[in-house]
């Protein structure tokens, strides 16, 4: 086994599980805003990622403000993983606007990539093992 990660920053929605492009994941993670309709696309991409036999699914919570739209999530998602939950913060706003690093405007958001990249290299080194 090689180590190597790559990651695929695939648009929004579902439509490249439709047309297959997703097939050879080891690890699909889907980003859910809080909001019902980010929740119901996650089911939805749930559903077909399932479809085309992927198993290895996550959910990284993006964009939250507060204890109880983690909450919302954890409730609305019930069964699914959680990697982490990145918050939002308005200075990563800025820094978009004026086309500077993202990362560099946040270290909560720092933190959190950190504390879910983690989470993610121990699933799979633990994934790895059992295969």
């Amino acid at each position: 086994a090689r180590d190597e990660v790559v990651i695929l920053d695939m648009e929004a929605g579902i439509e490249h599980l439709g047309r297959g492009t997703a097939r050879a994941v080891d690890k699909l993670i889907i980003v859910v805003e809080p909001g019902r309709r980010s929740v119901e696309t996650a089911y939805r991409i749930d559903k077909l990622a399932k479809d085309i036999s992927l198993q290895n699914i996550a959910v990284v919570g993006n964009k939250l403000r507060s204890q109880s739209e983690r909450e919302f999530l954890i409730s609305s998602l019930p069964g699914f993983e959680f990697l982490g939950f990145i918050p939002y913060d308005q200075a990563v706003v800025e820094a978009d606007l004026a086309n500077l690093p993202l990362l560099d405007a946040s270290q909560p958001i720092i933190t959190e990539v950190r504390n879910i990249y983690q989470a993610l290299l121990s699933t799979t080194q633990a994934a790895s093992t059992i295969n």
